[in-house]
């Protein structure tokens, strides 16, 4: 008899979507059938590699305070917040799972109303944050997920560090596999935005003037890729800005020169400059990207997370244990 595992992601750029994406892909089996949820921009990346997903009410708390105020957070974010976790408690309702998985707050949330076992799947931390508003909230909703999730599993490019929430799962960075896609031969360097970056346009012009093939994902002349991974696996070295990217990059064992913009971007390029990790090299600004893209750091070598999260769920799942202890 098969059972239903709902995968849900937060609606902040593709990353997000593809992380939990390659989690499904890995849970999906004889006896595993995977329903997916998220909204925002991610969605249509799923759709595109053929699943249907549910499209909750969106949030933008990134855009709508370090883009905005606290008055955009109130009147914008926070009613969003409210209508996202009813939507995703109707979808459980309807849907049923035997699990949710999900780097969404308010799905979480939704988890606990529907009484739906719960597992987290995000690499936040409240150390990476310099403003005290964005530290006290990461740290609640960290202690929040830990309480209510049967386990909080945590991917990462580093060994366990102290700025970790305490009892968290470490597992490898997670990237989501190609399935036989290919890439060109002549992807050069690839710089892949975020939903947040600036200036990439003009990175890609100052990188062709020095005589670079450039790949900018997004532009005119790029094509949707069902995986990123095999461009990434083909490039000589990656320019990103998100955190999924990096994963890929590791997973993928192309050097990865990061060019950060928000808070939790910078929070995590703090932690990779600090632990030394081969591979990785942040840089914040374009002269300086470019003089990294012309000497670039190691290849890294990471395992694939993606089948370790899927494994920890349906063993946890199979044994029936209780929620992990604290």
């Amino acid at each position: 008899m098969s059972r239903t595992v709902a995968v849900a992601h937060y609606p902040e750029g593709a990353g997000h979507a593809t992380r939990m994406l390659a989690v499904a892909q890995a849970l999906e089996g004889p006896e595993t059938d995977v329903v997916l949820a998220g909204g925002g921009p991610g969605s249509q990346f799923i759709e595109y590699n053929g699943y249907e997903a549910y499209h909750p009410a969106t949030v933008d708390y990134i855009g709508d305070y370090q883009g905005g105020s606290i008055f955009n957070v109130l009147t914008r974010s926070v009613p969003d917040s409210a209508k996202r976790v009813f939507d995703f408690a109707r979808w459980l309702r309807r849907e049923d799972p035997a699990a949710l998985i999900t780097d969404d707050m308010f799905a979480a949330m939704a988890a606990q109303l529907t009484d739906t076992p719960l597992y987290v799947l995000t690499h936040n931390a409240a150390s990476y944050y310099d403003a005290a508003v964005e530290q006290a909230f990461t740290w609640l909703l960290n202690r929040y997920q830990l309480s209510v999730a049967h386990a909080f599993l945590y991917p990462a490019v580093w060994p366990p560090d102290r700025g970790d929430p305490p009892g968290v799962v470490h597992i490898p960075p997670i990237a989501l596999e190609p399935n036989g896609a290919e890439a060109p031969d002549d992807v050069g360097v690839l710089i892949v935005p975020s939903t947040y970056s600036t200036n990439f346009d003009e990175l890609a012009r100052t990188l062709r003037e020095e005589g670079h093939t450039v790949t900018l994902v997004g532009d005119d002349s790029w094509e949707c890729a069902a995986s990123l991974l095999p461009w990434i696996q083909s490039a000589d070295v990656v320019v990103c800005s998100g955190y999924s990217t990096v994963m890929e990059a590791a997973v993928g064992g192309t050097p990865c020169i990061i060019y950060p913009f928000t808070d939790e971007q910078h929070g995590v390029s703090r932690v990779i400059e600090r632990r030394g990790l081969r591979g990785f090299q942040v840089e914040h600004s374009i002269p300086h990207v470019a003089r990294a893209v012309r000497h670039p750091p190691e290849s890294p070598s990471h395992e694939n997370g993606a089948k370790r999260a899927a494994e920890f769920v349906l063993n946890h799942m199979e044994k029936g244990e209780a929620r992990i202890p604290r």
